[in-house]
């Protein structure tokens, strides 16, 4: 990736209704102390802050208690849908600063309209512990951070939220990699519509370098353009423990900066969303600044230049 004269648009969402848990909503302040503006700067990108989105809720949504808070999420929704396309299409890569993960119904959203107007097809990297494919006839919870996925490949009925005629995502376009708590009813429904699952399992078997070295292969010779989607729960807890869904044997520290390296080497990469941190669980900000050492690695920090930090 050619540093020079390329944008980065930061968006802060401070969402976190659909998590059915207060604290996410801090998440896009807890990310720019840590310093993400300063990080992608310093790599030579010319990084612009959008602030934050604070829309209205959406009183034209009908309150359903198997989606919570669905006005509130539609609304955020649509200004993302429409802020992050605007983004793409000015030439920026647009970077989600989170907030649950129902915002992924906005930002993949809107990179699919952009990657349609551009005649490309647009392939999702899910990193997360969660499928996050239910609907609101399937979840357990009613919470609308386990629906993104079905919803932007067209799986899930949440009424005009989004036009019905929008760009979806083929599911056999996305890519779910580190999954390791699945429900029962989206077990089956990944399996129909045919979402490529690389659980922990498939990752000690595999490796991780192999995982990722297929799905590139398979994005670069569609031409298409990737958006990467990364909840702190993809990791251990033990390495980043600011998230309200800890799920015991995620990604080492190592193997996530493999993923982001070799992102970056792949020159694929067209978007980026950093979700679900909730900085009133983490630990002094420790999981703010994993994703933001992420970040840089995705844009073109390597791990070896990385400071020694005094104990």
């Amino acid at each position: 990736m050619d540093k020079n004269g390329i944008s980065v648009a930061l968006i802060g969402v401070p969402l976190e209704e659909g998590s059915g848990r207060g604290g996410c909503a801090m998440g896009p302040a807890a990310l720019r102390i840590a310093g993400i503006s300063d990080a992608l700067s310093d790599l030579g990108y010319q990084v612009s802050d959008c602030g934050d989105l604070r829309p209205d809720a959406a009183m034209d949504l009908t309150p359903n208690e198997n989606a919570k808070h669905i006005q509130r999420v539609g609304a955020m929704t649509r200004a993302l849908e429409n802020a992050i396309y605007v983004a793409a299409e000015g030439g920026s890569i647009p970077v989600t600063l989170g907030g649950d993960h129902s915002l992924a119904m906005g930002s993949v959203s809107g990179m699919a309209r952009h990657a349609h107007t551009q005649g490309r097809p647009l392939f999702v990297l899910w990193l997360d512990a969660h499928a996050d494919f239910n609907t609101p006839e399937s979840s357990p919870s009613g919470n609308m951070h386990g629906m993104p996925v079905a919803y932007f490949c067209g799986a899930a009925d949440l009424g005009n939220i989004l036009p019905e005629d929008r760009p979806l995502v083929d599911p056999k376009r996305v890519y779910q990699v580190g999954i390791r708590s699945v429900d029962a009813q989206e077990r089956k429904r990944i399996g129909e519509h045919g979402v490529r699952v690389y659980d922990m399992r498939a990752i000690d078997e595999l490796g991780m370098a192999s995982i990722m070295q297929s799905i590139l292969q398979e994005v670069a010779a569609q031409n298409g353009l990737l958006h990467v989607s990364l909840d702190v729960d993809f990791l251990d807890p033990a390495i980043a423990p600011g998230v309200g869904t800890t799920v015991p044997g995620g990604a080492t520290f190592r193997e996530a900066h493999l993923i982001m390296e070799m992102l970056h080497d792949s020159d694929l990469v067209a978007s980026l969303d950093l979700v679900e941190l909730n900085p009133f669980l983490d630990d002094r900000g420790t999981s703010a600044r994993v994703l933001v050492e992420l970040s840089a690695s995705l844009f073109g920090r390597r791990i070896l230049d990385r400071p020694t930090r005094s104990a």
